[in-house]
């Protein structure tokens, strides 16, 4: 397939590997994943006229080379290849001191040889792109060790596709480049080059599990676990060769849907074989199927309450069918009524997940990970961390994001979502230190699972729409591996696709650094959330949800505007929190700006930390924010002529309409507000 963007992986990140002497050895048994690490040393050296030395070899082979990637056998012995065996023994850490787990591996630099070892042929790809991010810095220098390995067992993205167009929600619902990469008319894609490109983009920045379908399962995509497994089995064929396994979205309702029994009751025995029967045949066509992740009983999905049972009945029900084949079913907390009066104010969507779950805590079984979204609501420019994060610790957590901008631009702004996501990340959710982070990831010794995102690609010649949105598909992977700095992240982004061009990356700094800070002060203010048309959530919409049933109210009146989710008066939400921050967030003398209007309804005129009144608030970042669009556009134009003018002319396209949306938001936020407050913004400037 021609004409598709590469990404972070341009032919030309791999001239300093590719112009080099490599040896690989791997030894004739080491499956796909070692393959694809000779097929792309193999390329890049036919490209940059290096040279590739596969087994067998000999000692003055070894000691000749610049590069060795090679794969620890037991007892840390490089087992592919005695003779590198011999020819590093002495002078290279290799395996007493290399770390044996999954994915895991080092890089050694001395005597003007790098060597990377792995645990394994995963790792031996992880290393291989390690190499290839640090471009010559990684074949230049004195002795040097530098060991890695994944923080998160579980990088998993999920596809929200359909095999066939939704009505409302098109082929890939909250997608906003095009359709699917893996679908078309019903079916798989004849023709998987594009997902082979994909799988290796992935495969490149270390994520290990994708799942192939919308969560919200509809009757087509339901067949994939019957009709249409040979399918299934093709796309897994293209994901092995990258460490990935592929995982399916399953409904709850299968059994009466696909199965035609008459219950899906979850302690049903007849609703028991028929899972245990459908997994075996999974297994029997992809062996190495990783699971399933599931929505039930939320916005219309099937699950077990329709039983009267509770969802680890449902979870563990899937779990014991998927446990003798090693599977792992991945159980969405995203769970609320969406039939909410909006007229009750005690009803309170955001404590949910927490009321739904934590009663459940330690009834899991192992092989169940419960899915949290990082925020009690859904994915908004701003919220605090879930309380079911920190509520459930004998339960395996992971941590979900969404890399598809539903609610931050729709890609068709430019917003990089690294910082927000380390700052959740990096969040202590209690006074004994933990973060965000430490609970994904089991630390120090808890129930290890990892970080799930929503992916954000699609058939568009560049992936995501935005081409700047590949940053966080690139951000989210690095992350969920384990890198800290987002700006370090988006800068080695910046260098894998535009190249070294010091102008260019500073003209991406420019426009992404602050630009999901930027997006924050331009559409809804201090952490009140959504103010978005329905429906498809784009633009400015001050009351679109306030008067429905979906539980997302801002209750802005001409007194004041916020939710009162305190203990004292409201509907106790801050009660779901652990010590401090049960008590930082009921109370407005404590609780931090940016989340205030999400925890208090207060006066216009109630003076933040920073000394601005809220109202003035929502007037000064409105007008700011669009400032910095303005600024954002001026900084990209001074590339012009230093990147490809297709890339160029899309994201002056995009820069172009996230101006005129910003111009909206500022405009319709600051007039709404001064309607209902009647106090004018203190600077003079215009108001409509």
């Amino acid at each position: 397939m021609t004409g598709v963007h590469p990404m972070w992986l341009p032919d030309e990140a791999f001239r300093a590997l590719g112009s080099r002497r490599v040896l690989v050895a791997v030894g004739p048994d080491a499956g796909p994943v070692a393959g694809t690490v000779v097929a792309e040393v193999a390329a890049a050296t036919a490209r940059f006229g290096g040279h590739l030395v596969t087994a067998p070899v000999s000692v003055d082979e070894v000691l000749a080379s610049d590069v060795v990637l090679a794969i620890l056998g037991s007892g840390g012995q490089v087992g592919a290849e005695p003779a590198v065996q011999a020819a590093l023994e002495g002078g290279f850490v290799l395996g007493a001191d290399a770390p044996m787990r999954s994915g895991a591996f080092t890089v050694e630099r001395q005597d003007g040889t790098t060597v990377v070892v792995a645990a394994d042929a995963a790792g031996l790809l992880y290393g291989l792109h390690a190499l290839v991010r640090r471009g010559e810095d990684a074949f230049s220098g004195s002795h040097q060790v530098v060991r890695d390995q994944p923080v998160n067992g579980i990088r998993m993205l999920d596809h929200w596709d359909n095999m066939t167009v939704h009505p409302v929600m098109g082929q890939v619902e909250r997608g906003y480049a095009g359709g699917s990469i893996f679908y078309t008319d019903g079916r798989v894609r004849d023709d998987l080059s594009r997902v082979a490109r994909y799988a290796r983009l992935l495969g490149s920045v270390g994520i290990d599990a994708v799942g192939l379908n919308n969560v919200n399962v509809h009757a087509t995509e339901a067949r994939l676990l019957t009709d249409h497994l040979d399918d299934v089995a093709r796309l897994a064929d293209v994901f092995r060769p990258h460490g990935i396994r592929v995982f399916l979205s399953a409904s709850f309702a299968a059994p009466l849907t696909v199965g035609g029994l008459p219950t899906a009751d979850p302690l049903d025995p007849a609703v028991q074989d028929w899972w245990a029967s459908a997994v075996r045949r999974v297994y029997e066509t992809v062996p190495d199927f990783g699971g399933f992740v599931v929505k039930a009983d939320s916005e219309g999905q099937p699950g077990p309450f329709a039983y009267g049972r509770d969802h680890a009945d449902g979870a563990n029900l899937l779990a014991r069918a998927l446990a003798p084949f090693g599977g792992t079913v991945f159980w969405r907390a995203f769970v609320y009524d969406h039939h909410q009066d909006w007229r009750d104010r005690s009803t309170d969507r955001a404590r949910a997940a927490h009321d739904h779950f934590t009663p459940l805590d330690g009834r899991f079984d192992d092989n169940v990970v419960l899915q949290v979204k990082y925020g009690p609501m859904d994915f908004q420019t701003r919220e605090p961390v879930s309380p079911v994060i920190a509520g459930m610790p004998r339960t395996r957590l992971a941590v979900e994001l969404q890399v598809t901008q539903e609610y931050t631009g729709q890609q068709q702004h430019a917003v990089y979502l690294g910082p927000q996501w380390e700052q959740i990340l990096a969040f202590r959710l209690a006074e004994d230190g933990r973060t965000v982070g430490d609970v994904a990831a089991g630390l120090p010794e808890g129930r290890p699972a990892g970080l799930v995102a929503v992916s954000n690609v699609g058939t568009d010649e560049f992936w995501t729409g935005h081409p700047l949105a590949q940053a966080n598909l690139y951000a989210f992977a690095r992350l969920a591996w384990g890198a800290h700095d987002p700006l370090a992240i988006l800068d080695e982004w910046a260098g894998l696709t535009f190249g070294d061009d010091p102008a260019v990356r500073a003209a991406v700094h420019a426009v992404l650094d602050d630009s999901w800070r930027t997006y924050e002060r331009y559409t809804a203010p201090l952490g009140v959330g959504f103010m978005v048309r329905p429906g498809h959530h784009y633009g400015p919409d001050v009351d679109g949800y306030e008067y429905t049933a979906w539980g997302t109210y801002h209750f802005a009146d001409r007194d004041g505007i916020g939710v009162d989710r305190t203990r004292a008066t409201g509907t106790g939400f801050t009660g779901q929190y652990a010590a401090p921050w049960r008590d930082v967030y009921e109370s407005v003398e404590t609780c931090p700006d940016e989340l205030l209007l999400f925890f208090h309804h207060v006066p216009y005129t109630h003076v933040l930390h920073s000394g601005s009144t809220v109202v003035q608030h929502i007037y000064d970042t409105h007008a700011d924010g669009y400032d910095e669009v303005v600024r954002m556009a001026s900084a990209w134009e001074q590339v012009r002529g230093r990147v490809p003018d297709a890339l160029f002319d899309r994201v002056t396209q995009r820069l172009a309409e996230q101006e005129r949306s910003a111009r909206e938001w500022r405009d319709q936020l600051r007039s709404a507000f001064f309607r209902r407050s009647g106090i004018p913004d203190a600077t003079g400037r215009t108001i409509y």
